[in-house]
């Protein structure tokens, strides 16, 4: 019987609205909970606040240490020759003879030679190499050549043969005759480069579905699994990989990415993430949306050492077999990506995992006509990011039921559900509490002069000022992780590249937490966000 994944339209049952209000209700309750204490007692006011702080000055010691640490493996992964590597998997034994007792620092060689050791032992349970396949099916709506025509090209110079993989155009009807038109141009141009340039155009308005990116995935995800039954080929050893139109591959990823599925027996019940890293137009982009793209940048290098916390997002791949088993990504929700983990965690009854592929994805900084167009796209990126809150609700209900009605074990659930919740509170409230919270309890209580309250601000700067050590190094990590300054801009643009970071709490108020409570209100309204926003990436 197949399992229900999909999410529910219309009316929400009551335990669903009380999931979908808990997010907003927390976030806007902890604001509150700040004023009634210190109301009460500025000294339970500045208990309250320093909780909060304290645990921001750990995690800002744990961003620092993770930033340098994902930096780290990053450089180390992208120096690995995959594509050998793979070689050496197609005979094991062979390899492994050859390779065994030479001394290598290289990227997990030690790993690389237990690999060959346990295939060489059981070759029958792993596919070889030459028979696995990639399909890459890249999303497209009413973009240009001139974005898609790099991302393509990207998969185009990956070290993994061409003549196995499979690339997806998947283009929106809505996106009009011009869509069509550049469609057309990128199968002719790249005809005959891959085994094959697959045109998969998404109807309009078909029911059930809402405007989105992961209705379109899905029908092209389905036009896919139809061409490889027709083709007679493998199934089992095909691995798709969704691209955004902005998104360019690292050169080794198809490579690194073959080795993992090979490697890993259970490798239907797991996806691949890459890092995603903002960097492509990141000389471009006005400051507010390279502080964004680099942030999330950041973000992205971190969680990937810390595989427990890792979930799907943005780009991402996924054996074939198991995205048709089912039914390929959720046809509504506006962050299929992040939700798509959920949905594979609970067909596979919670025998799911996301394996950190250390080779990066690069994607686009928001960029618009002007200025104040770019400041409007990348609040509607990010509220639109947030709205992974709706989330809570998905797997609050499948948590909280009684146990035969539960598809995986509660306490194997409940901390990713507590992750998942206190991760988008804690975007909501953060930044203001962070920003103002220390004057609150001596506000809010002006008679009570007491010495905590009076030196609360000071204190709370001091923490403060130990907490921007995380800041620091993401600073100088930064120009590490840039890409070359184009000719176009002179060294002073460098200087800039610092000065930016003084908005850094202007924009966590903005984009964190005005757009997290944005998304939290939304649901908890039941005013559904039910259409992808596309943002525009201006090409200069």
């Amino acid at each position: 019987m197949r399992r229900n994944l999909e999410i529910p339209q219309g009316k929400r049952k009551p335990l669903y609205r009380f999931f979908e209000i808990l997010p907003g209700a927390i976030s806007y309750g902890a604001i509150i909970l700040l004023f009634l204490l210190s109301w009460f007692s500025p000294v339970l006011g500045a208990i309250y606040l320093f909780i909060i702080i304290a645990s921001t000055l750990v995690k800002a010691i744990g961003v620092a240490f993770r930033t340098v640490q994902g930096y780290k493996v990053i450089k180390s992964a992208g120096r690995v020759d995959w594509w050998k590597r793979l070689e050496d998997l197609e005979d094991p034994h062979e390899a492994y003879e050859r390779l065994h007792g030479e001394e290598s620092k290289s990227y997990h060689f030690e790993e690389h030679l237990d690999n060959l050791k346990m295939m060489a032992a059981m070759e029958k349970e792993y596919p070889k190499p030459s028979k696995v396949y990639h399909v890459v099916i890249m999303t497209a709506y009413n973009e240009g050549e001139e974005v898609l025509g790099p991302s393509v090209e990207a998969v185009k110079n990956t070290s993994f043969p061409n003549k196995r993989i499979i690339f997806t155009l998947a283009y929106e009807e809505r996106g009009g005759e011009a869509m069509e038109e550049v469609a057309q141009k990128l199968a002719s141009k790249y005809k005959g480069v891959f085994r094959d340039f697959l045109l998969v155009k998404h109807p309009d308005n078909l029911p059930g579905e809402i405007v989105g990116k992961g209705p379109n995935l899905t029908y092209a995800g389905h036009a896919v699994a139809k061409y490889v039954a027709e083709k007679k080929l493998p199934i089992e050893n095909i691995i798709v990989t969704s691209l955004d139109s902005d998104n360019r591959m690292a050169q080794k990823y198809l490579d690194c990415v073959a080795y993992e599925f090979i490697t890993h027996p259970n490798r239907q019940r797991m996806s691949f993430q890459p890092v995603s890293l903002f960097m492509n137009n990141i000389w471009d982009a006005p400051a507010p949306s390279r502080i964004i793209a680099v942030s999330n940048s950041f973000f992205n290098v971190i969680t990937t050492m810390r595989p427990h916390a890792l979930r799907n997002f943005a780009s991402h791949s996924q054996p074939l077999q198991a995205l048709a088993a089912m039914d390929f990504w959720s046809k509504r929700t506006i962050v299929e990506d992040g939700h798509q983990y959920w949905r594979s965690l609970f067909f596979f009854s919670g025998d799911y995992e996301v394996l950190p592929i250390r080779i990066p994805i690069y994607q686009d900084a928001v960029i618009d006509e002007t200025l104040w167009k770019t400041i409007k796209a990348q609040f509607v990126q990010v509220r639109r990011w947030y709205y992974g809150a709706s989330d809570v609700a998905y797997v609050g209900t499948r948590l909280f039921v009684s146990r035969e009605n539960r598809v995986m074990p509660f306490w194997k659930l409940f901390p990713k559900f507590w992750r998942l919740l206190d991760g988008h509170v804690t975007l909501a409230i953060l930044a203001p509490i962070v920003a103002f919270g220390g004057w609150i309890p001596s506000l809010m209580n002006m008679s009570a002069h007491t010495m905590v309250a009076y030196n609360l601000p000071n204190i709370v700067s001091v923490v403060e000022t130990f907490a921007s050590i995380g800041l620091i190094v993401s600073v100088l990590v930064s120009f590490r992780l840039l890409p070359k300054r184009p000719a176009k801009y002179r060294k002073g643009k460098n200087v800039l590249m610092v000065l930016q970071w003084i908005l850094m709490p202007v924009t966590s108020i903005i984009y964190q937490s005005l757009a997290a409570f944005y998304s939290q209100t939304r649901l908890m309204l039941g005013l559904y966000m039910e259409k992808f926003d596309v943002t525009r990436k201006v090409v200069k």
